[in-house]
């Protein structure tokens, strides 16, 4: 399950791309600052947007671009992914407190496909959107009286894409998507679909690949 992703992409040029898309970002904490990260795990801080519920204006959605930790605390361990189907027969309520979670890509992690004696780590896999420099992936967020404000990302059952690497994935989100999520009267499960087959892109990032290797796990 993803519990590492990547952002190095500038703030400035994500608040261009969501005024183009007409989305309105406000940044009611001020922008945060460019904190280029190859990895960000459960428990950092990093930069989301949040649904405001207000009139719209012109705008086809309104969001809040704040900085807010990555998991809450649970009973087993951070709550850094959470099932879109529930658990339990119970469903989580997905119309309020979505998040966009800003990224250019997030990871996998495999056991080794040739095995390294004295290298405990597991196999590292980047994926990327096709087409897209960064994209969103879907969370909530909520106010934990420990944390204070924290978000999850969501889950649901491995497309094509995933399958090979991991059961469970996060959902990514297409650019004509984020608008939808932040609208709550817009169904969850209208906007919660998997993406094309093909349209993330992997890479072995760890250990490095050598030009023979294959793309997907042995």
């Amino acid at each position: 399950m993803c519990n590492d992703y990547r952002l190095e992409v500038e703030i400035a040029s994500i608040m261009e791309d969501f005024d183009d898309l007409e989305i309105n970002i406000e940044t009611p904490e001020g922008a945060p600052d460019d904190n280029p990260r190859a990895d960000i795990r459960m428990t950092d801080t990093a930069p989301i947007v949040r649904a405001v519920e207000r009139p719209q204006g012109n705008y086809r959605a309104v969001g809040e671009l704040v900085n807010r930790r990555w998991s809450w605390p649970g009973k087993k361990g951070p709550v850094y992914n959470l099932r879109s189907e529930g658990f339990g027969g119970k469903a989580p309520d997905l119309s309020i407190n979505r998040c966009l979670v800003l990224c250019d890509g997030f990871y996998e992690f495999t056991d080794p496909a040739v095995p390294r004696p004295k290298d405990k780590r597991l196999d590292k896999w980047l994926f990327e959107m096709r087409d897209h420099r960064w994209f969103c992936m879907a969370g909530i967020w909520q106010h934990d009286p420990k944390v204070g404000e924290a978000f999850s990302l969501l889950t649901m059952d491995a497309g094509n894409d995933i399958k090979p690497y991991h059961h469970r994935q996060i959902i990514p989100l297409t650019r004509d998507q984020w608008a939808d999520w932040l609208d709550p009267d817009v169904p969850a499960a209208d906007v919660l679909q998997y993406l094309p087959a093909g349209m993330l892109e992997v890479e072995q990032v760890y250990p490095a690949p050598s030009p023979e290797q294959a793309t997907l796990p042995l």
